[in-house]
């Protein structure tokens, strides 16, 4: 098969989940002899500090890259060909050349298309052919998390020849709020094992990834005000603006971590992640990643976190984000009006899990057994196998096949695929 990934997200260097997961998948089709190519967005290099963050960022994720000036920089990674286009306004008109000239038989639509230019450029160059990639409920053109609502884009994924989504969360979300079934299938993104257990009861930091507003920032400082005794550390990410890391910076017990090639490094030095969201999560991939590791998580409940925690404790309510500004930070994203939250629960959990070894160590074991078990059930193979079943949408068909079955019916088909897959690896 031949297939182009596009969103508005960078993928040199990833950042975040769905970046993640999308090159996840592809790194493993270009594996199986797949040819797959990404047509992306790019950091900012537009001032010497970002250049510089860029570059840093890239170096600590061992990814080679030179300084390029040109309105496309091609690149390549474990098989899969990345076109990164800074200038936002020639993006659609990249991935329209990409599909002449590739003609690839699935473009995937990743969720990371706030004006859903890419989604509308996808389908007028490759009518049913489009697979709807369901990270991130923010950018959805769609349902009460949308910063962008748009019925006809809506229309367009409606018509797409598949929706995919990570978790079971944010896939009754797409049904309850777009009227369309989207199957779940969860990126391979954690390794094989073995996952080490932490020892960390003792040391370490409290750890928040991509601190920011809609991650909860705000609940990570107050915390590190309430705890002085306490290290913290921040791993900056997509969403960190100046002003977040002039607020973190500003604080003697929280370290800042430079970005990394795997989340390992991240890990190895935490003593306990939260995670205390204030918007609706898709999943939350880097819960698992702590968990696996005997990590305690303390979260929020927003969205698909609850999910993601797999039925361990410390998941803490929210006041989640209802509105936003009229105006954007410097990452280009909608600034939120952040509602009171309550830090009382937050900071109880902390202080018991750092004070009470027998239930740090509780909390520990169930959450590294309920990740295993997890993990133990997902297949690499499963998006190849679930690509190469579908048939594209003629003019009148209607996407209801697949995607549409029962959970129970997917899953004896994936297994039946499965079988084949391994009886002939060369399928």
């Amino acid at each position: 098969m031949r297939i182009l990934l596009t969103s508005n997200a960078s993928h040199l260097p990833p950042r975040g989940g769905s970046t993640r997961s999308n090159l996840v998948w592809l790194e493993y089709l270009a594996s199986r002899g797949h040819a797959c190519r990404v047509v992306s967005g790019a950091l900012p290099t537009d001032t010497p500090d970002r250049r510089e963050r860029v570059r840093r960022e890239l170096e600590d994720q061992g990814i080679e890259c030179t300084e390029s000036t040109a309105p496309v920089s091609v690149a390549h990674r474990s098989g899969v060909e990345i076109d990164s286009i800074p200038d936002a306004s020639r993006r659609s008109a990249e991935l329209k050349r990409h599909i002449q000239e590739f003609q690839p038989d699935w473009v995937l639509v990743s969720s990371e298309d706030i004006g859903q230019a890419l989604l509308r450029s996808a389908h007028q160059q490759a009518p049913g052919h489009i697979v709807y990639l369901a990270h991130t409920p923010q950018f959805y053109p769609f349902g009460p998390a949308s910063w962008n609502p748009d019925p006809e884009a809506a229309h367009l994924i409606r018509r797409s020849a598949a929706v995919v989504a990570i978790g079971h969360h944010t896939a009754e979300y797409i049904e309850r709020h777009l009227g369309r079934q989207a199957v779940v299938i969860h990126p391979p993104i954690y390794g094989a094992g073995p996952f080490e257990r932490s020892q960390n009861f003792q040391h370490g930091l409290i750890t928040i990834i991509n601190p920011c507003a809609v991650k909860g920032i705000s609940i990570f400082l107050a915390l590190a005000e309430k705890f002085p005794d306490l290290r913290f550390g921040a791993l900056p990410g997509w969403g960190t603006t100046s002003a977040d890391r002039n607020e973190l910076e500003r604080h003697r017990n929280i370290t800042l971590l430079r970005s990394c090639k795997n989340i390992e490094q991240i890990l190895k030095e935490t003593r306990i992640l939260i995670a205390p969201s204030l918007w609706v999560e898709g999943f939350g991939l880097v819960v698992v990643e702590a968990m696996l590791r005997g990590i305690p998580v303390v979260a929020s409940d927003a969205g698909g976190l609850v999910e993601a925690k797999l039925g361990t404790h410390f998941v803490i309510p929210v006041r989640l984000i209802q509105n936003y500004e009229h105006a954007f930070d410097d990452q280009g994203l909608p600034k939120p009006q952040l509602p009171q939250q309550d830090i009382e629960p937050w900071a109880r959990a902390i202080h018991s899990l750092v004070s009470d070894r027998a239930l740090f160590e509780t909390e520990a074991q169930a959450s590294q057994r309920a990740a295993l078990d997890f993990v133990a059930r997902l297949h690499p193979a499963d998006f190849e196998e679930f690509l190469a079943s579908l048939t594209p949408l003629g003019s009148s068909d209607t996407p209801s096949r697949l995607d549409q079955l029962s959970a129970q019916k997917r899953e004896l088909l994936l297994r039946r695929l499965r079988a084949g897959h391994k009886a002939s690896p060369e399928g």
